[in-house]
């Protein structure tokens, strides 16, 4: 029998092109499960309203909080740091401090919980799941603080991990993977004592700036992922509003145009998977 997967669109709400493509990929079954930054630009009430139409006609697609605490977007919260201009840190600052132990938890478990009920006055309801934009969740400085704000504001929510058991020599390449297999390792610790579920395993990540063939990318992701396990992507449409806020540009136009093609269906079956 196939087997079930998750295939999530990250980065809702960052910009009205990325939010399009999102809603037309799932209106058409070639996503189920899409992660909602409510500190984006673009997560007014009309694309919120827009989103919840075509989840609805998708008999298995799951919507979620992209928690992000990372530049260059702007905390919910009056009084949280580091910040840097009014804005998070950049992802690598951020990143430093939390081995450092330099962050805060109750100011971040603040800032994650007003995040969650953000997206609970726009949706009505909790998300199915929360994950971290940049894998922000995964961060020694951040992850108790997640795995807090989860527990108390979206239980029954499943999380997002990133690892993957693969044999060693192909855990060296990319050097990506490699990272977050090690973070994801102590984030599942700490997620099984909490009592939270999360996924048995993850694919997507990439080198985007080597801009490579997606088709064949997607090939390695889905090849062995277990039933429930994630693949993360980041289809979109260029605008304006995408290009003054994040440098991943063209490579979601990519990934767009293969998911809406003819060859992704085809994969999926070869591949043993579904999405449904």
């Amino acid at each position: 029998m196939n087997r079930r997967i998750w295939l999530c669109a990250d980065d809702y709400g960052i910009s009205p092109g990325v939010n399009r493509a999102i809603r037309d990929l799932i209106e058409n079954r070639r996503l189920n499960a899409t992660s909602v930054m409510v500190v984006g630009p673009a997560i007014g009430r009309d694309e919120v309203s827009a989103l919840k139409t075509v989840a609805q006609a998708n008999p298995r697609c799951a919507i979620g909080l992209h928690a992000t605490l990372t530049a260059p977007f702007r905390p919910l919260t009056m009084h949280f740091r580091p910040i840097e201009g009014g804005l998070f840190l950049p992802h690598a600052k951020l990143l430093r401090r939390s081995l450092m132990g330099r962050l805060d938890f109750e100011l971040i478990h603040t800032e994650l919980m007003v995040q969650l009920a953000a997206f609970v006055d726009l949706f009505g309801r909790p998300p199915d799941f929360v994950d971290g934009h940049q894998h922000v969740q995964l961060y020694p400085g951040v992850r108790d603080a997640f795995l807090a704000a989860v527990k108390q504001a979206a239980p029954n929510a499943w999380i997002r991990q990133c690892g993957r058991d693969r044999p060693w020599m192909q855990r060296l390449d990319p050097p990506k993977a490699l990272v977050l297999d090690i973070l994801s390792a102590q984030f599942r610790r700490r997620a099984a004592r909490a009592q939270l579920i999360f996924n048995p395993a993850f694919a997507g990540a990439y080198d985007f700036s080597k801009q490579p063939e997606f088709g064949a990318l997607m090939r390695q992701f889905l090849r062995g992922m277990p039933e429930a396990g994630v693949v993360m992507c980041h289809p979109g449409i260029v605008d304006d509003v995408l290009i003054s806020l994040d440098p991943l540009t063209t490579q979601r136009e990519r990934e767009y145009e293969f998911f809406r093609g003819d060859h992704f269906l085809p994969l999926l079956g070869a591949s043993e998977v579904t999405l449904d």
